[in-house]
């Protein structure tokens, strides 16, 4: 069995800044990319940006600039700083790696913007 598990969503003001984290643990055999997708309400869910245990990223341009992705391989976790928050940045925020050569998923982690 293999879990991920996040932290760090919740409540801020616009302007402000949230850190997410998202922790691999269990029969971890092989862990490659990692990262995080979020869906606001009525969207589809979009990938907000990944990163490979070599650490190299992706971001896609529409993130880029107010988000960074970055990896602890010793903990299985990476971790994803958001700055300038807006109230459009308001999600469920996904956490994604490839575990095992399986995708796996985690629960979600809400992220909410006040204006």
């Amino acid at each position: 069995q293999v879990h991920l598990v996040e932290s760090g969503g919740g409540l801020v003001q616009a302007g402000g800044s949230l850190r997410l984290s998202c922790a691999a643990s269990g029969s971890i055999r092989s862990l490659n990319v990692m990262g995080w997708y979020r869906q606001a309400p009525g969207k589809e869910r979009a990938l907000v940006a990944s990163i490979n245990s070599d650490n190299s990223v992706h971001v896609p341009d529409s993130m880029k600039g107010q988000f960074t992705i970055s990896r602890d391989n010793a903990k299985n976790t990476i971790y994803l700083q958001m700055n300038s928050l807006k109230p459009e940045d308001t999600a469920v925020y996904y956490c994604y790696a490839y575990i095992n050569y399986l995708v796996k998923w985690g629960q979600g982690t809400q992220v909410t913007v006040s204006s």
